[in-house]
């Protein structure tokens, strides 16, 4: 037997059930965090994307009174750890850290498994991270004309980390405006890219320059050119592609955090709060700009905009090139 609910009984269960949802959200969001927060990264231990988050997140634990837990997912240019960040709970207990590759894997890659616009919540930047072109020594290449050079009379070996990684956005745009191929080869994470470079199994590689500077301090790698729009402080007498003389090359590579979508907005605020509060400590800008990271302590709207505006961009560019993507991985 059916029973009949009037429009007026349907209209006060629909409001009831919505504030249902929304007193679950508000006590969700007062008693967050109670447990230790789990964070994906993209990439292997030793990648900026993997160091940058865990000194800011260590101190950002000790504000909000929890452990921070670092989860490393490499593979398909970043796009396994934000598939799981997107399939998780969105109760602020899964947080992805990831950098420009977010909003360039979905249009470069087959089934990268989530929507950049859709999925996620820009929660805080953390910093901007040029990339430093490297080859070894015994290569004698010391400047990235004479690479260019070399590129266009041969194909040269260029270490990846995968299709659609913002170090091989940066090569397709020197390599388009330079005109020059490479064959690209893919490598799990920088730490094991770099050691190929230096061995000389490949011609070269564009690492974040965190990662790189120690093997070019101990001039175990030459750095040609960064990638920013404006010189590293880190190797300031490295120049860019720009200034080199090729134009709409230039590439600004981005760390930041992000929540799943649903993720009650009480809890992204006290996050991006205690994320902006250690981003503006003198002592955090000085061990950050020592490893060639730029704080970026931008607002949370800011951030989001900027997101926004890279995203849209790709999947622009995607449409007129007509790439759409080729392989699965």
């Amino acid at each position: 037997m059916r029973t009949k609910i009037s429009r007026r009984a349907s209209r006060t269960l629909a409001a009831a059930a919505i504030g249902v949802l929304f007193f679950t959200s508000g006590a969700l969001a007062q008693s967050w965090p109670s447990r230790p927060i789990r964070v994906l990264v993209p990439l292997t231990p030793g990648s900026a994307v993997d160091i940058v988050p865990r000194i800011v997140l260590e101190e950002v634990g000790k504000e909000l009174g929890q452990s921070f837990v670092i989860e490393n997912r490499p593979g398909a240019s970043g796009a396994l750890a934000a598939r799981a960040a997107a399939q998780a709970p969105a109760d602020g207990y899964t947080l992805l850290a990831h950098s420009s590759a977010l909003t360039i894997a979905p249009y470069t890659i087959a089934n990268a498994g989530y929507d950049p616009a859709k999925d996620f919540i820009p929660v805080a930047s953390l910093g901007i991270v040029p990339n430093v072109l490297v080859v070894a020594p015994p290569k004698n290449i010391n400047s990235l004309q004479q690479l260019v050079t070399k590129a266009r009379a041969d194909i040269l070996t260029f270490g990846t980390i995968g299709t659609g990684s913002p170090m091989t956005v940066w090569m397709d745009r020197l390599q388009t405006s330079a005109g020059f191929s490479v064959q690209n080869i893919t490598f799990r994470g920088a730490p094991e890219a770099l050691t190929e470079t230096m061995t000389g199994r490949i011609d070269f590689y564009s690492s974040p320059i965190l990662a790189a500077l120690p093997f070019i301090r101990d001039n175990k790698l030459v750095p040609l050119a960064v990638s920013g729009s404006r010189r590293s402080a880190a190797l300031p007498d490295v120049p860019t592609s720009i200034e080199l003389g090729f134009p709409d090359s230039d590439f600004n590579f981005w760390l930041g955090l992000f929540a799943p979508t649903g993720t009650p907005p009480e809890i992204v605020e006290r996050l991006n709060t205690a994320v902006k509060a250690v981003l503006a400590r003198p002592e955090i800008i000085d061990r950050l700009r020592a490893l060639a990271i730029d704080p970026a302590n931008m607002s949370r709207e800011e951030f989001a905009d900027q997101v926004r505006k890279e995203t849209v961009s790709f999947a622009s560019l995607a449409k007129k090139t007509e790439s759409a993507p080729a392989r699965s991985n």
